[in-house]
């Protein structure tokens, strides 16, 4: 974690780069982390640019009057106290040891302990089940992917719903999340379809495309290639007026 931090702010050495580097672009959940701590590094930097003048000048002329030697102590002091600030700021709106999209794709990964929701509305584009009003699609549809169960579950303090499908033998694992989006994975492939972003990557070990419809974090993920979860997580819950 310690080197993570480091890669973070620009601090680790030349020779621990490569490999720490190397680490992180094989883990989505290395990847996450990094990203915020230098959102982190970012918000200590700008809290640093944004003290007033005259508090500057009031510290200043205080560690004037004492002995030098105090003056770097008052320093790391005060770094720390903003670092302190910002680290808590970063815990309580989505940092580390927040829900990520990595947890997301792992709880898709677990089977089914309810039935399969049946067809939901006049032109059964939508099953009757949703997380925070935003519906999962009914894909037999248009794609013959079949829901086959549903199972319930919670990424740190989130509720999340999946629904498992299946078609020839193949899986694929449909979760939504409540509550605000999460951290969006970096290296990733993004693709911009009817005006969202959806961002391919893998997944505890399998494909997946994550994405945020009406605010809340979608992951699919399972046994299809890149350009069928892109065409099953696009597919309009409402259907195109003719």
């Amino acid at each position: 974690m310690a080197e993570l931090c480091a890669l973070a702010d620009g601090t680790l050495p030349a020779e621990r780069r490569d490999e720490v580097e190397a680490r992180v672009a094989a883990s989505p959940e290395l990847q996450e982390g990094v990203e915020r701590q230098r959102r982190a590094v970012l918000a200590v930097r700008a809290l640093a640019e944004e003290v007033p003048g005259s508090l500057q000048a009031a510290v200043g002329a205080r560690a004037w009057r004492r002995p030098r030697r105090l003056v770097p102590r008052l320093a790391v002091a005060g770094a720390a106290a903003v670092a302190a600030a910002v680290v808590a700021a970063v815990v309580l709106t989505g940092g580390p040891g927040a829900p990520t999209v990595a947890d997301a794709a792992r709880l898709g990964t677990q089977p089914a302990t309810e039935p399969a929701p049946s067809p939901a509305g006049a032109a059964g584009t939508k099953l009757a089940v949703a997380v925070d009003g935003v519906p999962f699609p009914n894909l037999t549809r248009f794609a013959g992917w079949r829901a086959v169960g549903v199972r319930h579950g919670r990424i740190g303090d989130r509720d999340a719903t999946v629904v498992v499908y299946r078609k020839d033998g193949r899986r694929l694992g449909y979760v939504i999340v409540a509550g605000a989006g999460l951290v969006r994975p970096s290296a990733a492939q993004a693709t911009v379809i009817r005006r969202v972003e959806y961002q391919t990557l893998r997944l505890s070990g399998r494909l997946a495309v994550t994405w945020r419809r009406d605010g809340r974090t979608c992951v699919l993920l399972g046994q299809a290639t890149p350009r069928e979860l892109l065409r099953l997580a696009s597919w309009p819950l409402t259907p195109p007026r003719r």
